[in-house]
Parts: C-alpha cells; sequence; structure tokens
C-alpha cells in the first residue's frame, strides 16, 4: 500500500461504527490538534491475531485518564473493535493504531471539559519498521533532546504531546543518514530511541535503561521476561553515557520495530552478535506462536 494515508481503499472504526477510510476525518479545531490531547497505540498482528492485544487497550486506557480524560469505551468494547477493523482490513499480518483524543466542542482554549472524548482505530500493511536492520543492525544519531521529568510531563502515558521531540530528533537523524536517534533522559542516562526501548550487551549479560521516566513498552517487558526464561542475566539500571563504549551488542524494542539490531550509535559501533540474533528470532517465534 501506497501514498497518501488520507487517501487509501479501506475501512476505519470511528466512534462506534465503521466508515469509509477517506470520510475518517476531523474539525479543525479539534482540541487534540491544538493542544495534543490524545493517546495512541501502536500494535501488530501476525497470522490474524494482535500480539499483546489487551495489554494494549489497557494502556491506552490508563495513559487517557494520565493527561486527564476518560475514553467512553470498555477494554472489551476497544478488543471487539479491534477485531472487527482487522477483518474489515482482510490483513493476517498489519500493524493496527488506536487513537483517542479530545475532539471538537464548546472549548477552544487550554480547558476542554465539555468536549467529547473520541476513538478511532485503523489497520495496514507495514513491514519492518528499520528496513534492512535487522541483517546489517541499524545506525543512530545521538538527539540533542532528552526525555523530560516526570515532573513536568506524565511520562509513562502513551501521549501525542511526548512524542514531539521525537519527531524532531527522527528528522535530524535522517538528515544525518541514520535510522533514529538514541534519546538521554533529563538527567543524562541512557534512555530510549524516539519510537523504541534498548538494550545493550556485555560479557554475556544485558543491560537496559531503567524505564522510570520514560515508556516502559510492552515488548520491552516481553523481551525481559525472555531473556529471564533464557537464565539471562538482566541488568534493569541507569546507564551512563561513558558505558557505551564498552557494550559489545544492543538492540531495540518496540511494537513497530518489534527486535531489531543496532550496529551503530553515533561514534560507538556494535557487533551484531549471537545473542542479538536470537532474541530477535525467538521474538519472531512468540508472537506467531
Amino acid at each position: 500500500m501506497a501514498g497518501s494515508y488520507s487517501d487509501r481503499d479501506g475501512h476505519i472504526w470511528m466512534d462506534g461504527k465503521m466508515i469509509d477510510w477517506r470520510d475518517a476525518n476531523v474539525h479543525i479545531l479539534t482540541h487534540a490538534m491544538h493542544y495534543a490531547s490524545s493517546v495512541f497505540e501502536g500494535e501488530r498482528a501476525y497470522n490474524g491475531k494482535i500480539f499483546k492485544s489487551r495489554e494494549h487497550s489497557e494502556r491506552l486506557k490508563r495513559s487517557a485518564e494520565m493527561i486527564d480524560f476518560t475514553i467512553p469505551y470498555t477494554v472489551d468494547e476497544i478488543e471487539a473493535a479491534k477485531i472487527e477493523v482487522l477483518q474489515a482490513s482482510g490483513l493476517q499480518d498489519a500493524y493496527v493504531r488506536a487513537i483517542a483524543w479530545r475532539g471538537a466542542g464548546e472549548d477552544m482554549g487550554v480547558a476542554s471539559a465539555k468536549n467529547p472524548v473520541r476513538l478511532a482505530i485503523a489497520a495496514w500493511e507495514w513491514g519492518a519498521y528499520y528496513g534492512d536492520a535487522k541483517m546489517k543492525g541499524a545506525k543512530l544519531d545521538i538527539s540533542k533532546w532528552k526525555r523530560p521529568s516526570p515532573e513536568t510531563i506524565p511520562s509513562h502515558a502513551k501521549a501525542a504531546g511526548l512524542y514531539m521531540i521525537c519527531t524532531m530528533s527522527k528528522h535530524a537523524a535522517e538528515a544525518k543518514g541514520c535510522s533514529d536517534a538514541m534519546m538521554f533522559d533529563y538527567r543524562g542516562y541512557v534512555a530510549e530511541a524516539t519510537g523504541a526501548n534498548i538494550f545493550f550487551v556485555k560479557d554475556g549479560e544485558v543491560h537496559t535503561p531503567d524505564p522510570d521516566c520514560f515508556l516502559n513498552g510492552i515488548t520491552r517487558q516481553t523481551v525481559v521476561g525472555m531473556l529471564k526464561e533464557k537464565q539471562i542475566k538482566v541488568h534493569e539500571r541507569h546507564i551512563m553515557p561513558e558505558e557505551l563504549e564498552g557494550f559489545e551488542q544492543c538492540w531495540l524494542t518496540g511494537t513497530a520495530a518489534e527486535v531489531t539490531p543496532v550496529g551503530q550509535i553515533g561514534d560507538f559501533n556494535f557487533e551484531v552478535g549471537a545473542l542479538t540474533r536470537d532474541i530477535s528470532d525467538s521474538y519472531e517465534k512468540l508472537v506467531r506462536a
């Protein structure tokens, strides 16, 4: 599927009913467009089944509550809508996007308590997020923007506003010929990529940043569990920038990224080693089980 995401065949579930893809529009004075009052989920379906679907729906509801609105659908209703969308798409392997937002209403200032909360779900075909990086390793820039303090924003919500600096960082990275950017947190510790969590390997053990000020991804949690099942020591901790030089392998995790090896971050190089490949292969088998 190519071309603009606004001009495609198919259907999107919107506010309780399926509508034509091209008719899934909102008013220009939609509150979320002006004030980022929206939350979303990115999910993948494999062989016709959405991986960790209910966990995503539950997180969507929690994210909305964190930014002070309530989605007017239960988790069960969201689950049923996603199944309807997936069936309508005709796809077995698909990316599924659920998004909830404050719409246009009586309020058009910072406050928006009088505005309706809306929900939409779409599905489309989306291949490897980082192209051929699964073979040779992604190349990452180091972002000048840092993940914010939890005192400044609800950093554990999957909220649209949190991705503004991610977009800026990814654009800057792409301009340098990189696939993505790694970000530090507000204290200067290694945090994550713009849309994926990060893991490192040293002496057969795995080190990954403690997600105390950014999203603890569902894929991240899945991979940590896989590593522990394989009896591999996992250190969830604060990681200093100067430690990057001593790590041997690196990979990213995320619904879109899945498990993607990293070959380079700034001036630091990593091998696409045996453990990285094993985790990538094991994850692929798990999601298609």
